[in-house]
């Protein structure tokens, strides 16, 4: 497409000054205990930005698909960035400087809101960036996605803001008034006056052909969730077999539950001193380190079976592991929660569980023997570590308080340690261990945080066929995490499934299946994918009936052909032919799914659209656009359309 130089010039100018002031907020420094993490976490999330602000200035700019003037221009959407970084920067020097008694009109109240207000903007500002326009490395687009999953969580905890005042805010000089969202008890509290759009825009357009996931649809929007009990996707997807070896308690229906754990009113803001350090996150069981500091006892016991012996806080040495319970701040979090009508998660606190439904009972006999078992996994002896991972196996399909039980007792760390064993039956059971253990979220995290994804793709790689499936399906729940979904991309993983796609089980090749797309909703997994082989298998899929499978590969599809150069390579390897004989011969949702592919192959391509016309595709549309379904009719339509606009009726 044609260039404007005028407009490069604009753009490599924006991305200068960008990268100025990237380069100035990384100078300051010397900043007080009061805001020091706040501070230290966005001068770390603009530096990671600096690599994007170096390939935008770089970049041979299209100025064809918008105007310059337009509010979505790569211009205007700069300006909104330097906007944000000179906030930030001008935050940060107020914050290294600030004195409470020199400068009485700045406010602590208004710092913290100032510093939301950068967050939620920054957030926004790159959501909104049309990267399409430039030539951006997939290594940066996926430091961009790591920098918007930090801002995201951060956004979320502290609750979406009003544009206009959010605007006013990091225009205006800190100590000029600024009306600031307030809750009742005079806290800035948070106001959901606007959807600030975390989709994938890139892949918006494909979202009705995406699993549903106890009715949630699409990536992005929120961590999904899902059930123990079989339950097939309308698309084929049979995204809960994989937890055949899991729980299907009735009352532990929903395992996996969004990344908010207690459920708050939007006005009500969580007071800093209720707060985990680590997880910052309300605590329930708030327990004393050595030096005096306090966290949630689970998140500081993870840290401290992780092989940590600092506070996380302070950095200082712990003079002893010794966890004491905070009894004082339990009981002011006991009474703000009754106060504010908030629901405490469940959690064990003094060996006792909390159900969902309010109720608790003890749990002190378990947790003894759960410690005990713990413990022989560490043994030396082949035949207790072997035991022991096979009652944890056992245990960890129950029931969500056992996941819960068995991850404060140590277990996890203990557990990746095994997944490397020589002794096969020892494998099966650690590696499926663990995957029960994901289906509670929280356990996620630390599972990542014990550097469990290497391990688990050697046992992609070289386990027992069991022991394949049941790493892929572990892929598959740690990948509903989106910043795992980077991790775990990065890692080798993608091949290892596509090798299990190919060579696998039955149960293997869905669970590989199922772990590839969830991977590849995030953008910068479709081109591995597509580099490591993965339309081998898909085309496979496709047109060897006896696999049961053509619903999974055109799912597949449905998120590869968002990614621009893997239409080509699905075109180079001739499934367009395959689609359109599922348009004649499929059964009514895949005929559905093979003509939406077919349309996002045929958008804006006329010689894919000369393709499909020279390949007989009018008359199966003719007949679907009749007699399919409400969706299959309306993409058999738009697909129509197209060849009559390019006169190839």
């Amino acid at each position: 497409m044609a260039m404007t130089m005028a407009g490069s010039r604009e753009i490599g100018g924006y991305a200068q000054q960008l990268l100025n002031l990237a380069y100035d907020v990384g100078k300051i420094g010397g900043f007080g205990d009061v805001y020091k993490r706040d501070c230290n976490d966005l001068c770390r999330r603009i530096g990671l930005l600096s690599h994007l602000f170096e390939e935008i200035r770089n970049s041979k700019v299209d100025t064809n698909v918008h105007s310059f003037t337009s509010p979505s221009s790569p211009s205007s959407c700069l300006r909104d960035l330097q906007a944000v970084l000179r906030a930030a920067k001008r935050i940060l020097l107020v914050v290294r400087n600030y004195d409470s008694k020199t400068s009485p009109d700045i406010t602590g109240k208004k710092i913290t809101f100032q510093f939301q207000s950068i967050t939620w903007k920054l957030e926004k500002a790159l959501g909104n960036l049309p990267y399409d326009h430039f030539t951006i490395s997939e290594e940066v687009r996926e430091q961009v996605e790591l920098v918007r999953a930090q801002l995201r969580r951060a956004v979320e905890r502290d609750g979406y803001l009003n544009s206009k005042i959010v605007s006013r805010a990091l225009s205006e000089p800190l100590d000029k008034e600024t009306n600031m969202p307030e809750s009742d008890n005079g806290e800035i509290g948070s106001m959901h006056v606007e959807n600030i759009g975390n989709v994938d825009h890139q892949s918006q357009g494909l979202v009705d052909i995406f699993p549903k996931v106890n009715g949630k649809m699409g990536p992005n929007r929120e961590p999904m969730t899902y059930k123990l009990e079989r339950s097939t996707s309308p698309s084929g997807f049979s995204l809960a077999d994989h937890f055949n070896k899991a729980d299907s308690d009735k009352e532990d229906d929903t395992a996996t539950k969004s990344s908010k754990e207690t459920k708050k009113p939007d006005s009500v803001v969580i007071p800093d001193d209720f707060r985990c350090p680590i997880s910052l996150e309300l605590m329930r069981d708030p327990v004393i380190v050595a030096t005096g500091q306090t966290y949630e006892r689970s998140y500081i016991k993870r840290w401290i079976d992780c092989g940590n012996r600092t506070c996380p806080k302070t950095q200082q040495t712990l003079q002893n592991l010794t966890l004491t319970p905070n009894y004082v701040l339990r009981s002011l979090i006991a009474q703000w929660c009754v106060k504010n009508n908030i629901e405490m998660s469940m959690g064990s606190v003094n060996g006792r569980i909390r159900k969902r439904d309010g109720s608790s009972h003890d749990v002190s006999g378990d947790k003894e023997s759960i410690n005990a078992l713990v413990h022989n996994l560490s043994s030396e002896s082949i035949e207790d570590q072997r035991s022991a991972a096979t009652l944890i196996r056992s245990l960890s399909k129950r029931s969500t308080e056992n996941r819960i039980l068995i991850a404060e007792a140590g277990a996890i760390p203990l557990l990746v340690n095994l997944l490397t064993t020589e002794d096969k039956r020892t494998q099966e059971n650690v590696v499926t261990s663990i995957l029960n253990l994901s289906i509670y979220e929280n356990n996620k995290s630390v599972i990542m945080l014990a550097g469990a994804v290497p391990s688990i793709i050697q046992v992609l790689r070289m386990g027992s066929m069991e022991a394949k499936e049941n790493a892929a399906a572990t892929l598959f729940s740690l990948s509903l995490v989106d910043e795992n979904k980077i991790i775990i991309g990065a890692s080798g993983a993608i091949a290892a499934l596509i090798e299990l796609l190919l060579n696998g089980s039955s149960r293997g090749k869905k669970d590989a299946a199922t772990a590839l797309f969830n991977l590849c909703i995030h953008q910068g997994n479709k081109g591995r994918a597509v580099r490591a082989g993965i339309l081998v298998p898909l085309k496979r899929m496709l047109t060897d009936s006896r696999t049961c499978m053509v619903g999974e590969a055109l799912t597949l599809l449905s998120v590869l052909v968002g990614h621009q150069d893997c239409k080509a390579a699905v075109v180079k390897a001739s499934i367009i032919p395959v689609l359109i004989d599922l348009l004649r011969t499929g059964l009514p949702r895949n005929k559905e799914n093979a003509a939406a592919i077919l349309l996002s192959l045929c958008k804006k391509n006329a010689e894919n659209l000369e393709c499909i016309a020279r390949l007989g595709a009018y008359i199966p549309l003719i007949e679907l656009s009749k007699s399919g379904t409400d969706r299959a009719k309306s993409k058999a339509c738009s697909l129509l359309d197209h060849l009559r606009k390019s006169r190839l009726l």
